[in-house]
């Protein structure tokens, strides 16, 4: 059947082969997917239809996507997990203890996206566990980031944040336990997302958001609320695209000797002379390594 024969609406919540839909007349009605070859996620644009005799719709089509937050499945093959996104809130705490390599990756996401992300450090009312996430921190918004620190239990922050997700579609992401669905429900001001705690034994946060959902914010634009991971990597290309994700290798890059240096052992590399002179973060060079050979242990899989 032709998708003019269909009406536009937006994907606002998964739930494996089943979804909610916003058609743009307003209204929300639940929705199965025709076939097994589309495959729909949070934030898309789909046709549907409604199925005669039934309350649900039938999605039949995807629009062209703007942008995809994707990663690995277990056989290294791409697997998209939200569309049309314009805004990462890669959301880091302590507990749990960070993984500064998590934030790494999905910022290196954002940047070969072609989209914007900001650091939010959540928890801020609690005592760190860890030591150095200050100068973490301080190192990301050397690098041009913005960071922001924020308590989903006292409210500090949340104006801040509020302020730049307005008018976005933004995505929260990050390790479980760091307290997203908490932000999120925060902002929208309604209970509307499981929480989570953290684990007493490991100190990793319990798995609770299965599935996504979009929710609008009171002050403009709308957020994903995402399910946390224990570890993510973008699902690239070609190693070549590694570089673009680490904005201040990226442009220590371009004095290389090399026009195609991988900043590894290459003679007159800038980046490695950058590392040793302290004006790249040294774990955020090794970000980018293991980064690096990730995706081309993932590329060699896959062929």
């Amino acid at each position: 059947m032709s998708p003019k024969s269909g009406q536009d609406a937006q994907v606002i919540a998964t739930f494996s082969r089943r979804m909610n839909l916003r058609l743009d007349d307003g209204r929300e009605v639940s929705a199965r997917i025709k076939g097994k070859r589309l495959q729909p996620v949070c934030g898309d644009r789909v046709v549907a239809e409604p199925i005669e005799n039934e309350s649900d719709w039938l999605i039949t089509d995807i629009h062209p996507r703007r942008a995809e937050l994707t990663r690995p499945d277990s056989r290294g093959n791409r697997e998209v997990l939200a569309a049309n996104v314009s805004l990462l809130v890669v959301t880091v705490a302590d507990p749990p203890r960070p993984d500064w390599f998590v934030v790494d990756r999905y910022l290196a996401a954002a940047a070969i996206m072609g989209v914007r992300a900001v650091i939010v450090f959540n928890k801020a009312d609690l005592e760190p566990t860890q030591p150095g996430a200050t100068a973490v921190l301080d190192d990301y918004a050397r690098s041009g980031y913005t960071v922001l620190c924020t308590s989903a239990k006292t409210g500090s922050g949340l104006d801040e944040l509020c302020d730049v997700l307005k008018d976005e579609v933004g995505i929260v992401v990050g390790q479980s336990g760091v307290g997203k669905s908490t932000l999120i429900n925060r902002l929208v001001d309604e209970g509307v997302l499981r929480t989570a705690v953290v684990s007493p034994s490991s100190g990793e946060g319990r798995h609770t958001t299965v599935n996504s959902v979009m929710l609008d914010l009171p002050g403009g634009g709308t957020v994903i609320d995402s399910p946390g991971v224990r570890d993510y990597a973008p699902a690239l290309e070609s190693p070549d695209q590694v570089a673009a994700g680490f904005r201040e290798i990226a442009n220590a890059g371009l004095r290389c000797r090399f026009a195609n240096c991988r900043h590894l052992r290459e003679p007159g590399c800038a980046v490695k002379g950058a590392v040793e002179s302290g004006l790249i973060s040294a774990r955020r060079y090794e970000s980018y390594k293991r980064l690096l050979h990730l995706t081309e242990k993932l590329g060699k899989n896959r062929y």
